[in-house]
Formats: C-alpha cells, sequence, structure tokens
C-alpha cells in the first residue's frame, strides 16, 4: 500500500469517526486491513497536519484543510462548523470558534492566501488574524464573512 493511500485513509477515519488517540488509529487501520505501528501512525498524522481539538469534552484529531482542495469552500465549511463570531478591532480582527478548534480555523484563513490577511495567531477557542498594511479589521471581517458565504 502506498504512503499517499495510507494517508487518505487516516485522513477519512480522523474526519468521520473523531479519533482520540494513535493507538485507536492503529486499531481502526488494522480493522481495515492496514497493519502500522503507532510510530507509523505517529508519522503520518505529521505530515498530514494533525491537531488535537476539544470537541464536548473530548480531546480528539482533527485535520487542517489542505490547500490542494478549494481552499474558500474548506474555509466556508469550517467557519460554518466551527465559527462563533468576529470582532474587528484597527486592523486586527478578533475570531472566535467552538472550544479546541481555533487552530483548524487559523488553518482555513491561511490557506486561502487572501492579500488582505498578513497573518494569524490561533489559541484554543480565538484566533488573532493580523491584516495586511493598509486593510482595516471591518475590511478584513466583511471579505472573510463574503468568502463564508459564497463559497
Amino acid at each position: 500500500m502506498s504512503v499517499e493511500h495510507r494517508l487518505f485513509r487516516i485522513r477519512r477515519l480522523v474526519d468521520s469517526r473523531g479519533v482520540a488517540s494513535q493507538e485507536e488509529l492503529v486499531e481502526l487501520l488494522a480493522g481495515e486491513g492496514i497493519e502500522v505501528t503507532q510510530a507509523t501512525v505517529s508519522r503520518d498524522l505529521q505530515r498530514l497536519g494533525a491537531v488535537k481539538i476539544r470537541s464536548n469534552g473530548d480531546t480528539r484529531y482533527a485535520i487542517p484543510v489542505d490547500a490542494a482542495t478549494d481552499p474558500e469552500a474548506d474555509f466556508a465549511a469550517v467557519l460554518a462548523a466551527r465559527g462563533r463570531g468576529m470582532v474587528p478591532s484597527a486592523n486586527l480582527l478578533v475570531v472566535k470558534t467552538s472550544p479546541g478548534a481555533a487552530q483548524v480555523v487559523a488553518a482555513a484563513i491561511d490557506a486561502l492566501g487572501h492579500a488582505e490577511v498578513a497573518g494569524s495567531v490561533a489559541g484554543d477557542d480565538t484566533i488573532l488574524v493580523i491584516a495586511a498594511e493598509g486593510t482595516t479589521g471591518r475590511e478584513l471581517q466583511s471579505t472573510l464573512e463574503s468568502i463564508g458565504a459564497n463559497a
């Protein structure tokens, strides 16, 4: 089995099953006939950029959106599922998310590659998005909301 195929299966399992640990992922893969070690799963999760998030009091893996897909559609989906609001301030935009989802939403914002975004910093449920020179936080909010609504 190719590495790409294994990564595809891991992404599918993580997205659909709420995988809480590497050991659980090893077991799920074995159930699909894919024998791997915990060390291999660890490396694969790193390759995929997986992060641990909190959801309903439990922790699980989440894999940020992939820039090779449609970044606007991915951003819209993540924002709809995990976004809780935006507050502009000068050249900054504070994006509130559900607990544990800030890193995934920030990765989706970064994957947009939008010229109005200088960068982002994610915590647990809050993202600070820094607007590029000449862009206000309110303009950035409008842009992100329009991408989320139109994608």
